[in-house]
């Protein structure tokens, strides 16, 4: 069933029938007064502004962008909007302006440098965003070269030293990580040269000039030798005016060196009087050779600050190679490292970077850093050498010699360790196991054999064992712990560390002459020779130096002074009462000649070479040895 609303049906009032058409009216005339005043806005607002439409052409403009620009507001309408502000320079900022464009990002924005039709720069941030209700971006621009001068010079204030207005450690190191990033990449483009905010060298002017890279890095890390001295005498100003004028001979240096680009390398003040070049895109080793030696040479010529004339030296660390694979740490390392070559060599002076010696430094320190363990470990063996009575043959003792086996690099002698143990303190506990070992075999070889002249033992001792550690009582525990008796004990030092011997050494080796033990000057000859002090300190046995002995070798062309300083050596040793050993024995006409000259006892290879225990067992009670 259908019909009509039942009841009657009223008209609409006319009041009601009038009224939408004039609300309309009125929303429409504060719809168009708003967008007069957007409009007003647009056109007087400070801030750069631009609408642009989907396609990115600039709709309208207002008078502020024309001022930034140096143009007409008007001539920018019709225009790309990315060809205004440069956003089509990089890839990513491209895309992303795309995306607002499209509707697929809501804003973005960046910082880019544009240029005025007078030509200056200026910097500019860049924000592009949406306009609600519309199709169209707003583009805003923001003149922030003022901020950006302000960031750079207080950039600048950081990453340069106060005293010498050079870049800073920080500075250079984040150049050279700069300069290794890039020599990791093949193609890469030339890094940007360092400049002050003050220089405007263009990166395009680098390429014009055909300059091509070599992805290889150089530096020459210098320190001044003896500068602590001025800073200790005349004062920290003088010290500073001192560091400036270096700074500046540095500076002409690297501007100058011929293998480069106009603007030289980076020279930076790593700290104190240590300075760095850093030489990116180097040539050779030849480049950095040719810099070091016009560093030395421009600091030959003496300084004069404030009416102190001061000349100074620098010793200079010089590295070269390929960037591809390098770390900044590793340079560095290798830099300070070679630089304490230079200083080591006698300073004043520059050292290239030589991996071999590098090879053998890293060894040494791994040496030292597994020497102590290696003690306790068990690591370590005693080998021993004969030591003859030329009159008649016989084995009459024995030099321990102690050898290193190491677990990575093998057996070694002891000129590969003793050094490194007496730089560090281990040869104290080193020694005490050697004096040990050697005692408690000599022991047991008299033990053994019983009917024989029993052998002494002959074990080295190093300075700093003396002067570390209670050497007497280490010596009377052990004597009394192994029952061998002290006149069967023979202990070596080198006649450097006996000669000059004062206070509490002097004191050492009187306690031990006292108890028995026989006291030897090893390698003597090679050091003061000081004969005085023979007749002074309580030694027994002079053990002449190799050296002399082998001034005996060539019997048809011998040397007669040779032979006159060892006759000399021995009668002066016998009227003071001491015995006299000869090293290095490897021939018998070396043998004969010692014997006539009087010495008393031989050592070397014409005997026996360093050997284990159990050979020297086995040569206790045979036939003599051949003199």
């Amino acid at each position: 069933m259908s019909g009509t609303p039942e009841g009657p049906v009223h008209p609409e009032p006319a009041e009601t029938r009038t009224a939408e058409p004039a609300l309309t009216e009125r929303h429409d005339g504060r719809r168009e007064a708003e967008l007069r005043d957007y409009r007003a806005a647009f056109r007087v607002a400070r801030l750069a502004m631009a609408l642009v439409d989907q396609d990115g052409v600039v709709v309208a403009a207002n008078d502020s962008l024309g001022a930034l620009l140096g143009a007409e507001a008007g001539t920018l309408r019709e225009q790309a909007a990315a060809d205004l502000v440069d956003l089509a320079s990089d890839g990513r900022t491209w895309q992303a302006y795309r995306e607002v464009l499209g509707g697929r990002r809501s804003r973005f924005r960046c910082t880019r440098r544009l240029k005025h039709a007078d030509g200056r720069s200026l910097w500019a941030e860049v924000t592009v965003a949406p306009v609600p209700d519309s199709r169209r971006v707003l583009l805003s621009i923001a003149d922030i070269s003022d901020r950006r001068e302000l960031q750079a010079r207080l950039r600048h204030l950081q990453m340069h030293d106060p005293v010498t207005r050079l870049p800073n450690r920080a500075l250079f190191f984040e150049r050279l990580s700069a300069a290794l990033d890039a020599a990791q990449q093949e193609t890469a483009a030339p890094p940007e040269p360092y400049r002050s905010h003050e220089s405007h060298q263009s990166h395009e002017s680098y390429e014009s000039h055909g300059y091509g890279r070599t992805g290889r890095i150089g530096l020459c890390y210098l320190d001044l030798d003896g500068f602590k001295a001025v800073n200790d005498t005349l004062g920290h100003r003088v010290g500073d005016r001192l560091l400036a004028a270096v700074a500046g001979r540095l500076t002409e240096c690297a501007d100058s060196d011929g293998y480069t680009r106009s603007g030289g390398h980076l020279v930076a003040r790593l700290g104190g009087d240590e300075f760095a070049i850093l030489v990116e895109d180097s040539t050779g080793t030849e480049q950095l050779a040719d810099l070091a030696r016009s560093v030395l040479d421009a600091l030959q010529d003496p300084f004069d600050l404030a009416g102190q004339r001061l000349s100074v030296s620098a010793s200079i660390g010089v590295v070269e190679r390929s960037g591809r694979g390098t770390t900044a740490t590793a340079l560095m390392q290798a830099a300070d490292t070679t630089l304490y070559w230079a200083k080591a060599d006698g300073k004043a002076r520059w050292t290239l970077f030589d991996p071999e010696r590098n090879a053998h430094r890293m060894t040494r320190q791994a040496l030292s850093s597994t020497l102590r363990p290696a003690v306790e470990d068990g690591e370590f063996a005693l080998e021993y050498q004969p030591l003859v009575d030329l009159a008649d043959g016989a084995v009459r003792g024995v030099e321990a010699l102690v050898r290193w086996h190491h677990p990575q690099f093998g057996p070694l002698p002891p000129n590969r360790f003793i050094g490194i143990a007496e730089e560090d303190g281990s040869i104290v506990e080193l020694g005490r196991w050697i004096l040990r070992t050697a005692c408690r075999q000599a022991r047991q070889w008299q033990k053994d054999h019983p009917r024989e002249r029993p052998l002494f033992v002959s074990v080295n001792v190093a300075v700093r064992q003396v002067w570390d550690s209670d050497l007497v009582a280490d010596v009377a525990g052990i004597l009394a712990e192994t029952g061998l008796a002290p006149h069967l004990l023979q202990l070596e030092l080198t006649e450097s560390a006996v000669m000059g011997s004062a206070g509490r050494p002097l004191q050492a080796l009187q306690a031990l002459s006292d108890m028995g033990v026989r006291i030897a000057i090893d390698d003597f000859g090679t050091g003061y020779s000081n004969l005085a002090y023979l007749s002074r300190l309580p030694v027994s046995v002079l053990k002449l130096d190799g050296s002399f002995v082998r001034g005996f070798q060539d019997e048809e062309h011998a040397n007669p002074a040779d032979e006159l300083i060892v006759e000399a050596l021995v009668q002066l040793a016998h009227r003071l009462g001491l015995t006299v050993t000869a090293e290095c024995v490897e021939t018998a006409g070396q043998a004969s000649r010692l014997r006539r000259i009087g010495c008393d006892t031989g050592q070397g290879w014409l005997y026996s070479r360093a050997v284990a225990p159990d050979r020297i067992a086995e040569l206790i009670g045979t036939e003599p040895l051949p003199a």
